[in-house]
């Protein structure tokens, strides 16, 4: 057991990227892989050893404790602190600090999905006696982040933000290790950003900060692309989490009815009481509760929300189609289109559409 650590979640956010689905719900609440995105991050904070789990709240700040209560059902012990005004990531780590028990926080950015190591990042953080460590992952084009370069030794040299030639491929992956007296340090009543505040502001005092490296699973799930993307790997195993028992091809809650000719894979999930008409292909997609999709059916990438209505011979590739939506039959959806929780589309009326 990791006594001395509290791992703090920052899960404020409101999600506008990914709208519609989070009309119904806030997005680290969304279903992912059979259960909101929430359990699988509490679910490998419990694997570590790490029992004192405290959520910095906001938008919809009721529907957290509502599902997870005490904690008791994750074997965590998890406590709530709502942000009553948007304070930024650094104003909400201090808006919690009176709920710290130890000296030493892992905080959580609660819409990312990373593989790392938490007891080698800890080690990190311990071996150097750092003030804060920042979990770095390398991405192939660096210029729609923020950077952060490093020197041999790991040391933190600066933050950088979007570069059109960025000057190293490492960036922030949105989990970071604390010391108690560097929360303690932040500034109340006002919004700070860590990343433009708080950490340069620890650079120029000459505090010490590492960058720990991890080559391990890393998704931002900002989009609904990646929202689609993570939840897939997850169900398929490359993405690492306890709270999915076996991996494989696709995830079939209880209650999903699936024709014995439909094709359901490449890591999608059908939700409970959802089904699939006969010769329709769903691939790489969630399918949210109480669904229906016709016969001759295809579907990628997509999510379609809880209780929508699609008809015979739709095709829908990488879309989002809210809660209870009705898609009439012979309809094709492309390219990122968006239907709106409530909307009707009439058969055959619609080849592509952005926002609907």
């Amino acid at each position: 057991m990791r006594d001395d650590v509290d791992a703090v979640i920052l899960v404020g956010g409101l999600g506008t990227r990914l709208r519609p689905l989070t009309l119904s719900a806030p997005k680290p609440m969304l279903p992912t892989a059979g259960v909101p995105f929430l359990t699988h991050l509490i679910s490998r904070i419990r694997s570590a050893g790490i029992r004192h789990v405290v959520l910095g709240t906001s938008f919809r700040a009721e529907v957290f404790e509502d599902h997870f209560g005490d904690g008791a059902a994750l074997d965590v012990d998890l406590e709530y602190v709502v942000e009553t005004e948007p304070l930024g990531t650094g104003g909400g780590i201090r808006n919690v600090a009176d709920r710290l028990r130890g000296d030493t926080q892992l905080v959580f950015n609660g819409d990312n999905l990373i593989g790392v190591d938490y007891a080698q990042l800890l080690e990190t953080h311990r071996s150097a006696d750092a003030d804060v460590t920042l979990c770095l992952h390398r991405v192939a084009d660096a210029r729609a982040y923020g950077c952060v370069p490093t020197d041999a030794d790991g040391r933190v040299l600066a933050f950088l933000e979007k570069q059109p030639e960025p000057v190293t491929d490492q960036i922030n992956a949105g989990l970071y290790v604390f010391r108690r007296s560097v929360i303690d340090s932040i500034p109340t009543g006002r919004p700070v950003s860590v990343e433009r505040e708080t950490f340069p502001d620890l650079l120029a005092a000459g505090s010490c900060v590492m960058g720990h490296l991890t080559a391990g699973y890393w998704r931002d799930f900002g989009t609904p692309a990646d929202f689609v993307a993570g939840s897939a790997d997850l169900v398929r195993g490359i993405a690492p989490s306890p709270a999915v028992a076996e991996p494989g091809e696709r995830l079939l809650l209880p209650g999903a009815d699936v024709a014995s000719d439909a094709v359901v894979d490449e890591g999608t999930t059908i939700g409970h009481d959802a089904s699939v008409g006969p010769r329709t292909l769903v691939r790489g997609s969630v399918v949210f509760d109480g669904a229906r999709l016709g016969a001759d059916v295809v579907v990628r990438n997509s999510v379609i929300g809880a209780g929508a209505v699609i008809g015979d011979g739709t095709v829908l590739d990488d879309v989002v189609i809210g809660d209870r939506a009705r898609i009439g039959a012979g309809i094709e959806l492309r390219g990122g289109a968006r239907v709106w929780p409530d909307a009707t589309l009439a058969d055959g009326s619609v080849r592509f559409s952005a926002d609907l």
